[in-house]
């Protein structure tokens, strides 16, 4: 029966370019995915960029950028990972989208119908130079129980105490340096503490749609006090879905992060003409989702209960797996213990060494992975080379020079049963990828590897080309070589999809699928053999290891000193002394502040200035200050910026909150020029 499959992976949040965990998890769903597509079965292979919440909208608006246009950047980098690590993703769409902003409000809507969603008021620390109410994470002050100070809103790095953020002594805000205060607001919730919910994940989390561990840890999540009600609701400003009937009220991101599964589902359904909603209505259609474990809350609560509670089809399985680590370390760029896929493809390593590394490593369990440079370096040049590559190597010449590149449709009672050897183990790999076993599938295909090195050792064909009256024999030894290979591609297609299209193109057939390996090639003519994979090169892994330059030595402002410059430099620069006739706030930005100067020229000059958390405008009016006269107007989306005012922060703005507007003494003028 040909299966229906929804696949996704989890939505990675659109602030960074992807790492390796990312690649990790986009190889493990792409092998399942292309198993599945060589079946037979029909596959749609869907994600998006996670667009919204407060931490991209912080970081957009220090960027000078709308969040459209921050998340904009991010999304156009996907594609060199995506491609050049062969992810064959159907789609890739944004939780900005108008898809995800309509299905998110639709199934609000439904659960509040179902009575699911409740109001109350609560009481949060509030930035009142931002004007906006603050995370956990963007409050810090001193310790409640060690006194270690800058320590984050809900626990102490130091002493490891968990808090309240109200608990924390001279909070202070990490946006703007300012105090906080405490205000109430209404928040919406979703009520999983329902006993429809309840009951309904009670029985959901332990059906067997769960790895055996994850469905063990979700149990534990039921008894004490049972579920908490999920805030759903975020204030304005925010970068989100803003909630239906609830002005100024947006979805907490993690609301609508999930619905962008649907959302690019149905994007790329509206492309391709397909019944989104008759899709989903199919019984037969299952839904899949492959996450790391750090988001199996989300997946396994918060999910399926706004599915199912909005009318809609649950998840049939969620795919947890775990974290990849660097020979046993946290990856850290700084230590040279991380990966960067991108660098790793530039560096020119194969893609395909990596995804059947990491394949190798994986199996249907919660664990994490280590990837270890000599370990790596081994399993390639070993496995993919000396034992699958090698048969192919050792076999296509003499097809090619002594028999016109036809193979034998004979093969010998020896060769024929080797093959049927390698035949009958096509269900137990195909079940081991099923089931995400890859590293037990891929250590099953390297045994019948060594069985067929085995048969061409017993043989030599290197030495039956040499004797006289064996053509008969050598023909058929190496026709069995290029078959065996054949069906070893086609176990290995899934992890390696573009080495298989290069054998696909030697052997001059058409793209393998899984029942290939149970018929014969026969007479056939294949192409002239070029090598098909190199060996690993160690200094170019070692060049992907390598740490950091150190930095030179920071000033006390936390930032080295920039490059030496001459005299001849810094005259280009046109610093000129500024009267600021008037300051305003901008509409729409929480980050500048509009300034009209004088600058001795009988005009004035308009400048945006990101000063709005360190001043309040009717501070500035009337005092002096220095700008960069000469640099070129720049068009913003507020308005044209004639010039820029100088002013002094700490490299680590987060550690250090803090800007100071440059002030000339007493008796500066509008346009004298600063020398």
């Amino acid at each position: 029966m040909t299966r229906k499959l929804f696949v996704t992976t989890a939505l990675p949040y659109a602030n960074a370019a992807f790492h390796i965990g990312h690649m990790m998890e986009y190889i493990q769903a792409d092998i399942w995915v292309r198993l599945q597509r060589m079946l037979g079965h029909e596959v749609h292979f869907v994600c998006a960029d996670d667009a919204h919440g407060a931490p991209i909208m912080i970081a957009a608006d220090k960027a000078g950028l709308t969040p459209q246009e921050f998340v904009g950047r991010i999304a156009a980098g996907r594609k060199p990972y995506l491609q050049g690590f062969h992810i064959g993703f159907d789609n890739w769409h944004s939780t900005d989208g108008p898809e995800n902003h309509a299905l998110a409000k639709e199934i609000y809507l439904a659960l509040r119908a179902n009575g699911l969603i409740a109001t109350r008021r609560i009481e949060q620390f509030f930035d009142p130079v931002k004007g906006m109410f603050l995370a956990d994470r963007y409050i810090k002050g001193e310790c409640p129980k060690c006194g270690a100070k800058d320590q984050y809103g809900d626990n102490c790095e130091v002493c490891g105490a968990v808090y309240a953020p109200t608990d924390l002594k001279n909070p202070y805000s990490v946006l703007s340096g300012a105090t906080p205060e405490l205000r109430s607001s209404e928040h919406f919730f979703f009520k999983l503490s329902d006993p429809r919910c309840v009951e309904f994940l009670q029985g959901w989390t332990q059906d067997g749609r769960l790895q055996p561990e994850v469905a063990n840890k979700v149990k534990e999540w039921f008894s004490g006090d049972g579920l908490d009600d999920w805030d759903i609701s975020r204030d304005a400003p925010y970068f989100g879905i803003e909630i239906p009937d609830a002005r100024g009220k947006y979805f907490y991101v993690w609301l609508d992060a999930p619905v962008g599964y649907l959302a690019s589902l149905k994007n790329l359904f509206g492309r391709l003409g397909l019944d989104f909603d008759a899709y989903l209505a199919d019984p037969d259609v299952e839904q899949v989702h492959f996450i790391g474990k750090d988001i199996v809350t989300f997946h396994t609560l918060f999910w399926p209960a706004m599915l199912k509670f909005s009318g809609r089809k649950v998840p049939d399985h969620i795919f947890v797996h775990g974290f990849i680590t660097v020979s046993g370390e946290k990856m850290s760029k700084s230590r040279g213990t991380g990966i960067s896929p991108l660098r790793y493809l530039e560096l020119g390593l194969d893609a395909e060494w990596l995804r059947y590394y990491i394949a190798a490593k994986l199996n249907a369990h919660v664990e994490d992975i280590d990837f270890n440079a000599e370990d790596f370096v081994a399993r390639v040049n070993s496995d993919l080379v000396g034992k699958y590559i090698n048969i192919a190597s050792r076999a296509a010449g003499f097809i090619a020079k002594r028999f016109g590149g036809r193979l034998s449709a004979d093969l010998g009672v020896e060769g024929r049963t080797l093959l049927d050897g390698l035949r009958a183990h096509r269900d137990t790999v195909a079940e081991l990828y099923e089931a995400r076993e890859y590293g037990k599938a891929l250590r099953e295909i390297m045994a019948l590897a060594d069985r067929v090195n085995g048969y061409v050792d017993q043989h030599k064909p290197w030495e039956l080309a040499k004797q006289p009256g064996e053509d008969a024999v050598l023909h058929d030894v190496c026709s069995v070589c290029i078959e065996a290979f054949r069906v070893l591609t086609v176990y290995l297609k899934p992890v390696l999809p573009a080495l298989a299209a290069k054998v696909e193109a030697f052997l001059q057939i058409e793209p393998l699928q899984w029942h290939d390996a149970a018929r014969a090639l026969g007479s056939h003519t294949i192409g002239a053999y070029q090598h098909l994979m190199q060996r690993v090169d160690t200094k170019l892994l070692d060049a992907l290891f390598e740490p950091p330059a150190a930095p030179p030595a920071p000033t006390p402002g936390g930032e080295a000193l920039a490059a030496e410059i001459g005299i001849d430099d810094f005259a280009k620069v046109d610093l000129r002394i500024a009267k600021i006739v008037a300051a305003e706030r901008v509409e729409g930005s929480s980050k500048l502040l509009r300034l009209t100067l004088d600058v001795g020229e009988g005009k004035t000059r308009n400048v945006f200035s990101g000063i709005a958390g360190a001043y309040q405008p009717e501070d500035l009016a009337g005092k002096l200050t220095v700008m960069v006269a000469n640099l070129a107007p720049r068009k913003m989306k507020f308005g044209l910026s004639e010039g820029m005012v100088l002013a002094a922060s700490h490299a680590d703005e987060k550690a250090h909150p803090g800007l100071y507007v440059l002030e000339p003494w007493p008796g500066a003028v509008p346009g004298l020029r600063v020398r």
